[in-house]
């Protein structure tokens, strides 16, 4: 189903490259204004590409990139390879280190009907406009995104492990997460990774707006060529592929954080709650994560005062009339948007994607200073959403409830970039690819 290319990337120059630290990012939809601000005050930084200043952003980009390629910056790999990428990273409390286990490759951009490509979320079409318009501009994929495949027998993990040994950057990111980058060149062992994502449906697990971007890019380009073959470069993106039958693949919890909401009252607020929910106070706001932990629709809430433990009653269920089917109903995001934010704080869900009244945050001491410093209004703690629940919802047709999984730790950007201006796309003449 899947058709995967290796790449021949873009990267710093082994001068530069030194330094690779210094040059990296963190992709466009998760880097905060004051990391831009930080970012930009590095000349050759991977954020000038990602997110390039305005005004005139991506001419800002594309003269830059130009510049890049002329005085050597950046220099383009001669031969195809499958990058591996490896994420080693542990989770707040834990011992335990972790590794996600990937690889970079190419990628056909396949409409949404096509049913190859599944996303777990709606996008936000003027974010994925922002990404064609850098796309148009510069023809280059300036971040991987991350997709999902499913193969329980591992069969790419033996050769990504013997890769990894040999790597071309080993490096810390903003995260604190240690990076690991090789490569493949081999054509038979390429041949392999092509074969078995080939029967595979893909999930994109982040970079919804970037891969949505592309797929605008190449229907618009599909439109102009009246010979489109479906090889042309247009028709491919740049996506980090990893394995959902990993065990160190990990989803945190996407906590809701309310703010600037008129006419707050905490007392109001939980007398709305009171019919479908059993309400219980809560000594340490800094303990709900572990009162709630593995409990079924059960949610904490923090006010600057006060913290509860809120279970929703079984009875709420008839109350929830909704076209999803049984087992997207009772998904705690679900119950969160429905139940909390519109039933009790009055944001109608048709408007929660875009309210400025909604963040998120996968930590709950964040959320905790956030209140305390008067930045928020009250916080939703809840458990994160499995890999299994996440597919099953995928697999029906049905998309999750808005930034209902955070998947842990973001891919980073100046590792590598793809082009896909046609003389830069193709592989040379003695390729077998």
């Amino acid at each position: 189903m899947a058709e995967i290319l290796p790449i021949r990337p873009w990267r710093y120059n082994p001068e530069l490259a030194a330094a690779i630290e210094t040059l990296t990012s963190p992709i466009f939809d998760v880097v905060s204004d004051n990391e831009i601000k930080n970012l930009y005050s590095n000349p050759i930084n991977s954020i000038h590409l990602s997110v390039p200043e305005q005004p005139k952003a991506t001419d800002r980009a594309a003269s830059l990139l130009s510049e890049w390629k002329k005085n050597e910056v950046i220099l383009q790999d001669r031969l195809p390879a499958i990058y591996i990428y490896y994420q080693y990273f542990k989770l707040p409390g834990e011992a335990k280190e972790y590794c996600r286990r990937g690889f970079i490759s190419h990628i056909k951009t396949y409409d949404w009907e096509d049913k190859v490509i599944l996303r777990d979320e709606n996008t936000i079409r003027n974010l994925a406009i922002d990404r064609l318009e850098l796309l148009e501009k510069t023809e280059l994929h300036t971040n991987p995104t991350h997709g999902l495949f499913t193969d329980p027998t591992f069969e790419l993990e033996g050769y990504m492990d013997k890769a990894v040994k040999n790597p071309i950057y080993d490096i810390y990111d903003y995260q604190g997460v240690r990076n690991v980058l090789a490569m493949i060149h081999d054509a038979q062992i390429i041949q392999r990774f092509i074969a078995a994502i080939k029967d595979k449906s893909i999930i994109l697990a982040d970079g919804h707006h970037c891969y949505e971007g592309s797929l605008m890019y190449k229907q618009k380009r599909k439109a102009l060529n009246p010979n489109h073959s479906g090889s042309e470069a247009y028709n491919y993106h740049l996506m980090y592929l990893s394995n959902t039958a990993e065990p160190d693949l990990r989803i945190l919890p996407t906590h809701r954080i309310i703010k600037r909401l008129n006419n707050w009252n905490e007392a109001e607020i939980i007398e709305k709650l009171k019919p479908n929910f059993t309400i219980k106070p809560v000594e340490g706001a800094d303990t709900l994560n572990e009162i709630i932990a593995g409990k079924h629709l059960a949610f904490g809430l923090i006010f600057r005062e006060n913290s509860y433990e809120i279970v929703l009653k079984p009875e709420a269920f008839g109350k929830l009339s909704s076209p999803f089917p049984e087992y997207i109903k009772t998904l705690d995001s679900t119950v969160i948007h429905y139940f909390i934010i519109e039933k009790a704080l009055g944001i109608p869900w048709k408007d929660q994607r875009q309210s400025t009244h909604i963040d998120l945050d996968s930590s709950i001491s964040d959320c905790m200073k956030k209140i305390k410093q008067g930045n928020a209004q009250m916080a939703i703690i809840t458990n994160e959403v499995s890999i299994e629940d996440m597919k099953k919802v995928i697999y029906s047709g049905f998309t999750l409830p808005q930034e209902s999984v955070y998947f842990y730790p973001k891919v980073i950007g100046g590792l590598l970039f793809t082009s896909i201006k046609d003389e830069e796309f193709e592989f040379p003449l003695f390729s077998p690819f």
